[in-house]
Parts: C-alpha cells; structure tokens; sequence
C-alpha cells in the first residue's frame, strides 16, 4: 500500500484546524514558534525546510515529511537537493530513516505531480 502524502496532510490539516479552535493559546504559540524558526536569517528558507524534512524520516512522521516535502516543492528544491537531505537523514538515523527516506522520495513525486 502506497501513502499518499498530499491525503495525509489534508487529513492532519483539517484536524489542525479543530486543535486551533480548541486550543487556540497553544496552537498560536507552535504557529508563532513555527514562523520564527523558519524565515530567513543566517540560513535561508529552502535550507531550513531540509533540516525539517531530515528530522521528520529520523523521526518517523508522516505528517513531517508531507507538509516539509510539499513546502520544498514549492520552494523550488531540486531532486539533487532532496536526496542529498535523504542521504544524511539515512546516515543519523539508520536503518529506520532509509525506510522513512524511502517514503519521502515518494512524497516528492507525488507533490510534484499534484
């Protein structure tokens, strides 16, 4: 069975939006956190997404790599770029991180057809 990563962030979006109405404090900090961390300073954006697309295959999250991956497509990223990213995630999380980076591939293609 093959996931389908645009499906998985639609589905964890929608879900989103019910934490934000529950817990709006909360989630106002993460979205706050979420935009301080990633605009541009001494690392560009682009740049930041990959450390987060890495985190996401070691840490084994879905979610993660969908919205990440979908973020670096938009972003501009090449596949070089991308599989340079996967490599390293491969490395610092063995081999649990090659079946995540394996699904992450997966997600680029699919964001770049969607």
């Amino acid at each position: 069975m093959t996931k389908s990563y645009p499906d998985i962030t639609k589905r964890i979006s929608a879900n989103i939006k019910t934490l934000r109405k529950d817990i709006p404090e909360t989630m106002s900090g993460f979205s706050a956190m979420a935009q301080a961390a990633g605009k541009d300073g001494a690392l560009d954006r682009k740049t930041k997404e990959l450390i987060a697309l890495a985190i996401g295959i070691a840490t084994r999250c879905d979610g993660c790599i969908g919205f990440h991956m979908e973020a670096l497509v938009r972003l501009g990223a090449t596949r070089a770029e991308i599989e340079e990213c996967l490599g390293m995630a491969i490395y610092m999380g063995g081999g649990p991180s090659l079946m995540y980076a394996a699904d992450a591939i997966a997600a680029y293609e699919q964001y770049l057809v969607a």
